[in-house]
Protein backbone atom coordinates (compact mmCIF):
# COMPACT_ATOMS: atom_id res chain seq x y z
CA UNK A 1 0.00 0.00 0.00
CA UNK A 2 1.58 3.59 -0.80
CA UNK A 3 2.70 5.19 2.18
CA UNK A 4 0.30 8.63 1.85
CA UNK A 5 -1.61 11.35 3.59
CA UNK A 6 -4.49 12.86 2.74
CA UNK A 7 -4.88 16.29 3.64
CA UNK A 8 -7.84 17.42 5.35
CA UNK A 9 -9.99 20.30 4.17
CA UNK A 10 -13.48 21.13 4.25
CA UNK A 11 -13.94 20.84 0.46
CA UNK A 12 -12.70 18.82 -2.50
CA UNK A 13 -11.50 19.38 -5.81
CA UNK A 14 -13.54 19.24 -8.46
CA UNK A 15 -10.97 19.52 -11.02
CA UNK A 16 -7.24 19.66 -9.17
CA UNK A 17 -4.78 20.51 -10.68
CA UNK A 18 -1.41 22.42 -10.99
CA UNK A 19 0.68 21.94 -7.32
CA UNK A 20 3.15 24.58 -6.89
CA UNK A 21 5.82 24.64 -4.04
CA UNK A 22 6.34 28.22 -2.74
CA UNK A 23 9.99 28.12 -0.54
CA UNK A 24 9.65 31.62 0.45
CA UNK A 25 6.54 30.97 2.63
CA UNK A 26 6.85 27.50 3.16
CA UNK A 27 3.43 26.67 1.40
CA UNK A 28 1.79 24.47 -1.64
CA UNK A 29 -0.16 26.36 -4.02
CA UNK A 30 -2.73 24.53 -6.91
CA UNK A 31 -5.84 25.35 -8.43
CA UNK A 32 -9.26 23.72 -9.16
CA UNK A 33 -9.93 24.57 -12.83
CA UNK A 34 -13.59 24.12 -12.53
CA UNK A 35 -14.79 25.55 -9.55
CA UNK A 36 -13.09 27.91 -10.45
CA UNK A 37 -10.83 28.21 -7.02
CA UNK A 38 -7.29 29.11 -5.78
CA UNK A 39 -6.03 26.70 -2.84
CA UNK A 40 -2.78 27.19 -0.52
CA UNK A 41 -1.60 24.64 2.06
CA UNK A 42 0.22 26.28 4.81
CA UNK A 43 2.65 23.28 5.72
CA UNK A 44 3.45 24.72 9.20
CA UNK A 45 -0.08 24.87 10.56
CA UNK A 46 -1.88 22.01 7.64
CA UNK A 47 -4.15 25.25 7.64
CA UNK A 48 -5.85 25.16 3.69
CA UNK A 49 -6.96 28.21 2.41
CA UNK A 50 -9.31 28.85 -1.22
CA UNK A 51 -10.63 32.01 -2.71
CA UNK A 52 -12.85 31.90 -5.36
CA UNK A 53 -11.18 32.72 -9.14
CA UNK A 54 -13.23 34.49 -11.96
CA UNK A 55 -13.28 32.22 -14.50
CA UNK A 56 -11.48 28.45 -14.98
CA UNK A 57 -7.97 28.95 -13.90
CA UNK A 58 -5.20 25.71 -15.31
CA UNK A 59 -2.15 27.31 -13.11
CA UNK A 60 -0.34 28.98 -11.39
CA UNK A 61 3.81 29.74 -11.06
CA UNK A 62 5.87 32.15 -9.58
CA UNK A 63 7.36 35.66 -10.64
CA UNK A 64 10.57 37.04 -10.18
CA UNK A 65 9.30 40.28 -10.18
CA UNK A 66 6.79 39.14 -7.37
CA UNK A 67 3.76 37.32 -6.91
CA UNK A 68 2.45 34.80 -9.25
CA UNK A 69 1.67 34.13 -12.87
CA UNK A 70 -1.82 32.52 -13.38
CA UNK A 71 -3.41 30.75 -16.64
CA UNK A 72 -7.22 31.75 -16.74
CA UNK A 73 -9.61 30.50 -19.42
CA UNK A 74 -9.49 34.01 -21.52
CA UNK A 75 -5.20 34.15 -20.78
CA UNK A 76 -2.64 35.02 -18.32
CA UNK A 77 -2.57 37.35 -16.04
CA UNK A 78 -0.01 38.46 -13.00
CA UNK A 79 -1.72 37.82 -9.70
CA UNK A 80 -1.01 39.03 -6.20
CA UNK A 81 -1.30 36.10 -3.46
CA UNK A 82 -1.93 38.28 -0.78
CA UNK A 83 -4.95 40.39 -2.35
CA UNK A 84 -5.82 38.10 -5.57
CA UNK A 85 -5.82 41.36 -7.58
CA UNK A 86 -5.55 39.95 -11.40
CA UNK A 87 -3.71 42.10 -13.88
CA UNK A 88 -4.24 40.53 -17.48
CA UNK A 89 -1.65 40.85 -19.60
CA UNK A 90 -2.13 38.95 -23.16
CA UNK A 91 -4.70 35.96 -24.36
CA UNK A 92 -2.31 33.55 -26.50
CA UNK A 93 -5.31 32.04 -28.70
CA UNK A 94 -7.78 35.10 -29.70
CA UNK A 95 -8.22 32.90 -32.89
CA UNK A 96 -9.54 29.74 -30.95
CA UNK A 97 -12.55 30.68 -28.42
CA UNK A 98 -13.32 27.47 -27.11
CA UNK A 99 -10.03 26.91 -26.18
CA UNK A 100 -8.61 26.90 -22.43
CA UNK A 101 -5.21 27.38 -20.65
CA UNK A 102 -4.46 23.53 -19.66
CA UNK A 103 -0.89 23.00 -17.33
CA UNK A 104 2.28 25.09 -17.09
CA UNK A 105 5.97 25.04 -16.20
CA UNK A 106 8.94 27.60 -15.89
CA UNK A 107 11.98 26.13 -17.38
CA UNK A 108 15.72 27.15 -15.63
CA UNK A 109 15.76 30.59 -17.85
CA UNK A 110 12.53 31.47 -16.16
CA UNK A 111 10.87 31.15 -19.70
CA UNK A 112 6.76 29.87 -19.38
CA UNK A 113 6.12 26.87 -20.98
CA UNK A 114 2.10 26.03 -21.38
CA UNK A 115 -0.39 23.99 -22.92
CA UNK A 116 -3.79 24.61 -23.69
CA UNK A 117 -7.25 22.05 -24.94
CA UNK A 118 -10.32 22.62 -26.33
CA UNK A 119 -13.01 22.77 -23.38
CA UNK A 120 -15.72 21.67 -24.39
CA UNK A 121 -13.14 17.94 -25.92
CA UNK A 122 -14.58 18.66 -29.32
CA UNK A 123 -11.50 19.35 -31.66
CA UNK A 124 -7.49 18.53 -31.72
CA UNK A 125 -6.88 22.42 -31.00
CA UNK A 126 -4.83 22.56 -28.00
CA UNK A 127 -1.08 23.69 -28.73
CA UNK A 128 2.09 24.36 -26.50
CA UNK A 129 2.98 27.90 -25.89
CA UNK A 130 6.44 29.37 -25.23
CA UNK A 131 6.33 33.14 -23.73
CA UNK A 132 9.92 34.54 -22.14
CA UNK A 133 9.66 38.28 -19.95
CA UNK A 134 8.61 40.03 -23.35
CA UNK A 135 5.11 38.78 -22.47
CA UNK A 136 4.84 37.39 -26.47
CA UNK A 137 3.13 33.93 -26.30
CA UNK A 138 5.18 31.62 -29.24
CA UNK A 139 3.52 28.52 -30.21
CA UNK A 140 5.95 25.67 -30.90
CA UNK A 141 4.07 22.75 -31.26
CA UNK A 142 -0.27 22.33 -32.12
CA UNK A 143 -2.57 19.85 -33.23
CA UNK A 144 -2.51 18.38 -29.44
CA UNK A 145 -6.64 17.14 -27.64
CA UNK A 146 -4.82 18.02 -24.08
CA UNK A 147 -1.86 19.44 -23.37
CA UNK A 148 -0.77 18.32 -20.10
CA UNK A 149 2.33 18.45 -17.98
CA UNK A 150 5.07 19.86 -19.23
CA UNK A 151 8.50 19.17 -16.91
CA UNK A 152 12.00 19.46 -18.07
CA UNK A 153 15.18 17.18 -17.68
CA UNK A 154 17.55 18.07 -14.67
CA UNK A 155 19.80 20.05 -17.21
CA UNK A 156 17.20 21.62 -18.77
CA UNK A 157 18.08 20.57 -22.12
CA UNK A 158 14.93 18.12 -22.69
CA UNK A 159 11.43 19.33 -22.68
CA UNK A 160 8.39 16.62 -21.86
CA UNK A 161 4.98 16.94 -23.29
CA UNK A 162 2.10 15.20 -23.11
CA UNK A 163 -1.12 14.92 -25.16
CA UNK A 164 -3.45 13.13 -23.00
CA UNK A 165 -5.71 12.14 -25.07
CA UNK A 166 -3.69 10.44 -26.88
CA UNK A 167 -1.97 9.19 -23.90
CA UNK A 168 1.57 10.16 -25.42
CA UNK A 169 4.34 11.75 -23.39
CA UNK A 170 6.53 13.35 -26.24
CA UNK A 171 10.09 14.42 -25.68
CA UNK A 172 11.77 17.74 -27.15
CA UNK A 173 15.06 19.25 -27.31
CA UNK A 174 15.41 22.68 -26.22
CA UNK A 175 17.10 25.28 -27.75
CA UNK A 176 19.09 28.36 -26.22
CA UNK A 177 16.37 30.74 -27.73
CA UNK A 178 13.43 28.61 -26.29
CA UNK A 179 12.85 26.68 -29.45
CA UNK A 180 12.62 23.08 -29.73
CA UNK A 181 13.21 20.24 -31.87
CA UNK A 182 11.64 17.27 -33.32
CA UNK A 183 8.58 15.41 -31.53
CA UNK A 184 9.80 12.68 -30.13
CA UNK A 185 6.89 10.02 -28.53
CA UNK A 186 9.36 9.44 -25.33
CA UNK A 187 6.22 6.34 -23.63
CA UNK A 188 2.47 5.57 -24.80
CA UNK A 189 0.06 4.65 -21.65
CA UNK A 190 -1.14 1.09 -21.92
CA UNK A 191 -5.03 2.11 -21.91
CA UNK A 192 -5.39 -0.16 -18.43
CA UNK A 193 -2.94 2.68 -16.96
CA UNK A 194 -5.84 5.21 -17.86
CA UNK A 195 -4.24 8.69 -19.57
CA UNK A 196 -0.73 10.35 -18.61
CA UNK A 197 -1.87 14.03 -17.00
CA UNK A 198 0.53 16.01 -14.91
CA UNK A 199 4.38 15.41 -14.72
CA UNK A 200 7.11 16.46 -12.49
CA UNK A 201 11.31 15.44 -12.80
CA UNK A 202 13.29 14.46 -9.41
CA UNK A 203 16.61 15.21 -8.00
CA UNK A 204 17.49 11.79 -9.99
CA UNK A 205 15.91 12.97 -13.21
CA UNK A 206 13.82 10.41 -13.49
CA UNK A 207 9.87 11.57 -14.13
CA UNK A 208 6.98 10.95 -12.36
CA UNK A 209 3.72 10.84 -13.82
CA UNK A 210 0.07 10.90 -12.96
CA UNK A 211 -2.44 9.06 -13.80
CA UNK A 212 -6.16 9.93 -14.91
CA UNK A 213 -8.83 7.60 -15.07
CA UNK A 214 -5.62 5.26 -13.16
CA UNK A 215 -5.64 6.14 -10.07
CA UNK A 216 -2.13 5.67 -9.58
CA UNK A 217 0.78 7.92 -10.17
CA UNK A 218 4.04 6.29 -11.26
CA UNK A 219 7.92 6.89 -12.10
CA UNK A 220 9.49 6.42 -15.08
CA UNK A 221 13.37 6.85 -16.20
CA UNK A 222 15.07 8.77 -18.50
CA UNK A 223 15.05 5.46 -20.59
CA UNK A 224 10.70 5.68 -20.44
CA UNK A 225 11.12 2.77 -18.48
CA UNK A 226 8.69 2.70 -15.60
CA UNK A 227 9.99 1.68 -12.65
CA UNK A 228 7.20 1.77 -10.40
CA UNK A 229 3.47 2.55 -9.95
CA UNK A 230 1.92 4.13 -6.59
CA UNK A 231 -1.98 3.29 -6.21
CA UNK A 232 -4.01 5.79 -4.46
CA UNK A 233 -7.77 5.75 -3.52
CA UNK A 234 -8.72 8.35 -6.26
CA UNK A 235 -10.04 7.69 -9.55
CA UNK A 236 -8.51 10.78 -12.01
CA UNK A 237 -5.08 11.63 -10.48
CA UNK A 238 -4.47 15.08 -11.98
CA UNK A 239 -0.38 16.23 -11.53
CA UNK A 240 2.46 16.65 -8.67
CA UNK A 241 4.77 18.27 -7.69
CA UNK A 242 7.91 17.95 -4.82
CA UNK A 243 7.25 20.39 -1.84
CA UNK A 244 8.71 20.24 1.62
CA UNK A 245 11.51 22.26 3.40
CA UNK A 246 13.96 19.75 1.83
CA UNK A 247 11.63 19.16 -1.23
CA UNK A 248 10.82 15.47 -0.12
CA UNK A 249 7.44 15.51 -0.16
CA UNK A 250 5.32 14.48 -3.33
CA UNK A 251 2.23 16.25 -3.56
CA UNK A 252 -0.32 15.43 -5.91
CA UNK A 253 -3.56 16.37 -6.86
CA UNK A 254 -6.85 14.71 -7.87
CA UNK A 255 -10.28 15.85 -9.70
CA UNK A 256 -13.61 14.76 -7.84
CA UNK A 257 -15.22 14.83 -11.58
CA UNK A 258 -15.81 12.07 -14.01
CA UNK A 259 -15.39 9.68 -11.27
CA UNK A 260 -17.25 6.28 -10.29
CA UNK A 261 -16.87 7.88 -6.57
CA UNK A 262 -13.47 6.17 -5.52
CA UNK A 263 -13.17 7.68 -1.83
CA UNK A 264 -10.27 10.22 -1.84
CA UNK A 265 -11.80 11.74 -5.39
CA UNK A 266 -10.68 15.81 -5.05
CA UNK A 267 -8.20 15.37 -1.99
CA UNK A 268 -4.63 16.06 -1.89
CA UNK A 269 -2.22 13.47 -1.26
CA UNK A 270 1.23 14.21 0.40
CA UNK A 271 3.60 11.00 -0.09
CA UNK A 272 6.78 9.96 0.98
CA UNK A 273 8.63 8.21 -2.33
CA UNK A 274 12.44 7.93 -1.13
CA UNK A 275 13.77 10.68 -3.33
CA UNK A 276 13.45 14.74 -3.76
CA UNK A 277 12.75 17.07 -6.28
CA UNK A 278 13.99 20.34 -7.96
CA UNK A 279 13.28 23.66 -6.89
CA UNK A 280 11.04 25.56 -8.91
CA UNK A 281 12.06 28.74 -11.43
CA UNK A 282 10.60 31.96 -11.24
CA UNK A 283 9.01 33.50 -14.22
CA UNK A 284 11.15 36.30 -15.29
CA UNK A 285 9.29 39.19 -15.52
Amino acid sequence: MTDFEIIARDEVDKLGEGPLWRAADQSLWWVDIVTPALNRLAVATGAVERWAMPEPIGWVVERADGGLLAGFRSGIAALDPDTRAIDFWVAPEPDRPHNRLNDAKVDATGRLWFGSKDDRDLADSGALYAMGADRRPRRQDDGYQVANGPAFSRDGQLLYHTDSGRRIVYRFAVGDEGTIGESRPFLTFDPAWGYPDGMTVDAQDCLWIAHWGGGAISRFDPDGRRMLTLPLPAHNVTSCAFGGAALDRLYVTTAAMASPGTPADGALFVLDVGVGGCPATAFAG
